[in-house]
């Protein structure tokens, strides 16, 4: 069965028109109204209580937004945000969970991008189009917007974007005596010089599928072809990015990374001064300057992930702003009011100052003082773009678990990725071809 719920408002001379569909069919909604040509709204004249879902890190980034919720309120007091902070893991299956019940799911969530497709598909998000949470989209930068498409129609407004970047110790490198590597054969290399040199660990490599990717990307292979319709992960290109990978953690300067929590061990490794190199993104800046052991941000150098044999490249990530569909209609106002400020370029600017992260509008560029922003410049520059596609989120489980036999347990890259293969074929994108 299928349904439609619309609801319009006007914020400061601005229309909401928010629509959504939901029931059994897992169709899209319909499109949004036009605006119209209300009077201007008083900003103290809109009410509403809202739930916020906040799913960054509560010690290193939850603060930042806390603030900008008190900015927001000094302009709209009479918008209460219920704030939550809710574990990244925990976040898409418990709103999923709520979303299907039609009970319990916030009003308002942080969407990681590979989210929005797949809520969308099942008719869990008001579509934006027609509304003016989209009247400004070509201020935001290309590959942030599209991961809040899916089926030609928006669903959420980008929050921040990101991409893993390599991150080294100055002083490490510089004691060595060697440059930040551009190559995997050259990281191998710097590596075995650090730990020669200065005792400490060259590298550290975080096992996970996410940050497999750069690896696999490297040797021009990807996950999936949506194109083709076709699974790619155990194609030879791949294969041979996971035996890279593997070459390296077995060479001298190279950490063996445990079996569990290994971002954790890596993380603080970085921060005491142990490890000089590692992969990671700009959500982890305002961990490493809170640290007293690592030096400051004076002393964290950034630069594009290695090269493989074809190209240097690693995976576009961040999150979007998504409203619920089932959210009433009197909350309309409230949570235009909400979105479009905290997406603003003021504020993105502002977290960017604050915590490093980089901001999916182009006009928040000219805002920005931190000068690391401007270091993961290029960065963005060899981000590949992931598949936007509802079964995305879907692809890592069955990666990760792979990384941790392959990368830490040795297994044979080949095996290991047939059985992801697999495993996409039947839980994931089931109408796929195989290799």
């Amino acid at each position: 069965m299928r349904r439609t719920a619309k609801a319009v408002a006007a914020v400061a001379g601005l229309s909401l028109a928010l629509a959504a569909c939901g029931g059994d069919s897992g169709t899209t909604t319909e499109p949004g109204a036009t605006q119209s040509s209300a009077p201007t709204a008083n900003p103290a004249d809109i009410k509403a209580d809202l739930t916020w879902w906040d799913t960054s890190d509560a010690t290193n980034e939850a603060p930042a937004f806390k603030e900008l919720i008190t900015e927001f309120n000094k302009t709209y007091p009479n918008v209460k945000i219920n704030y939550q902070s809710v574990p990244f893991g925990e976040a898409q299956n418990k709103f999923k969970t709520a979303a299907a019940a039609k009970s319990g799911a916030p009003d308002i969530l942080r969407a990681e991008v590979a989210w929005v497709p797949e809520f969308a598909s099942l008719g869990y998000l008001y579509e934006l189009d027609g509304t003016e949470l989209t009247a400004d989209a070509s201020d935001f930068l290309p590959a942030p917007a599209g991961s809040t498409k899916y089926n030609g129609k928006t669903y959420g407004v980008p929050q921040v974007t990101d991409s893993l970047a390599l991150m080294y110790n100055k002083k490490l490198l510089e004691e060595a005596g060697v440059e930040a590597p551009t190559t995997w054969d050259e990281m191998k290399a710097a590596a075995a010089t650090i730990e020669e040199k200065t005792g400490k660990t060259g590298v550290y490599l975080n096992p996970q599928g996410y940050f497999m990717l750069p690896f696999i990307y490297g040797e021009g292979g990807d996950l999936i072809d949506p194109d083709a319709k076709k699974i790619t992960v155990n194609s030879p290109e791949a294969v041979a990015g996971v035996k890279k990978a593997q070459e390296l953690l077995a060479s001298p300067g190279f950490a063996k990374p445990p079996a569990t929590d290994a971002y954790t061990a890596m993380m603080n490794e970085f921060k005491a001064g142990n490890a000089a190199m590692i992969i990671n993104g700009p959500w982890e800046v305002n961990n490493i300057k809170g640290a007293t052991t690592f030096g400051g941000l004076e002393n964290l150098g950034i630069a594009p992930v290695p090269a493989g044999s074809v190209k240097a490249g690693a995976p576009v990530g961040g999150h979007n702003y998504v409203v619920w569909s089932g959210m009433p209609q009197e909350k309309a106002q409230g949570a235009i009011a909400f979105v479009k400020f905290m997406a603003s370029a003021e504020s993105q600017a502002k977290l960017a100052d604050t915590l490093g992260l980089l901001p999916t509008r182009t006009s928040a560029y000219d805002q920005v003082t931190n000068p690391i922003v401007g270091e993961f410049q290029p960065v963005m520059e060899v981000a590949v773009e992931r598949a936007w596609i509802p079964e995305g989120g879907k692809l890592f489980g069955p990666l990760d678990e792979a990384a941790t036999k392959m990368l830490v347990q040795g297994e044979d890259a080949q095996q290991a990725l047939d059985d992801v293969a697999r495993k996409y074929k039947t839980e994931a994108v089931k109408d796929y071809a195989t290799q």
